[in-house]
């Protein structure tokens, strides 16, 4: 049941998350999503207008996950939240050291999860202003990233690349290598896991996502990311019945 986001309703959502858990490990995990300092964040939030509803889980994974919610003007919003015992710290070091943007001191575990999600809240601005269809960013705090919902106006997420029917492949592959060229040239930056799996469809409209280890095109690593998604998207597209290079592909993206 959907409900406003007060103090009381969040931890009530949240004994209602944990209840529909079924096994000791689903526990454990509802546990490690919805802490104490999430919880206060999420308080914040939803007093500045971001999140008045806050609704079930549209994707889970062992660093994150995203909820279905909507604002104080009922427009839906994804909600993603940053699980500080499960993420992968010598993942996230390795993404954000040598981004001029980020000068990470501290050993705390908390505080890189906290700029790594500032990280992907800078480059899903930097490709949305690029003319990237992406989700539109609209606040990031802590460990929590507020996001424009995509789906469809009934609250259905859109399905990944990887599970949707594709009816048009060609457009669609055209699409993503034209956004990838927008990344690397107006944005400038290299997705770094661009794949079917971070790829939505939303009515045949590519739209990329989880740009959290997207890096500046000046970075030492990101020729190797950018060969690394390449090499990733021809096998995608392969599936979909579309045979292009890699060649061909760097051409396209680099005006070559």
């Amino acid at each position: 049941m959907e409900s406003p986001v007060n103090k009381s309703d969040i931890h009530l959502q949240k004994m209602r998350e944990v209840k529909q858990l079924k096994s000791v490990e689903d526990k454990r995990v509802g546990s490690e999503v919805f802490d104490r300092i999430t919880l206060q964040t999420l308080y914040k939030l939803a007093n500045q207008g971001h999140i008045h509803l806050l609704n079930g889980a549209i994707s889970t994974g062992k660093e994150a996950n995203v909820f279905k919610g909507a604002d104080e003007n009922d427009n839906l919003v994804a909600v993603k939240i940053y699980r500080v015992t499960t993420s992968d710290f010598k993942k996230m070091q390795y993404y954000i050291q040598g981004d001029p943007r980020f000068n990470v001191r501290s050993k705390s575990k908390r505080q890189l999860i906290n700029n790594w999600v500032l990280k992907e809240f800078k480059n899903l601005n930097r490709a949305y202003n690029a003319g990237v269809r992406v989700p539109k960013p609209i606040i990031a705090k802590n460990n929590i990233l507020v996001m424009e919902f995509i789906g469809e106006t009934d609250g259905t997420p859109a399905r990944l690349m990887r599970q949707a029917k594709i009816s048009n492949p060609d457009y669609v592959a055209k699409k993503i290598i034209e956004y990838v060229k927008k990344l690397y040239n107006d944005a400038e930056l290299v997705h770094g896991d661009l794949s079917a799996f971070n790829i939505l469809m939303q009515h045949d409209e590519p739209v990329i996502i989880d740009l959290s280890q997207g890096m500046v095109v000046d970075h030492p690593l990101s020729r190797e990311l950018l060969n690394r998604d390449i090499d990733n998207l021809i096998k995608d597209f392969k599936k979909i019945g579309i045979e292009i290079s890699k060649d061909e592909i760097k051409r396209k993206i680099k005006d070559l």
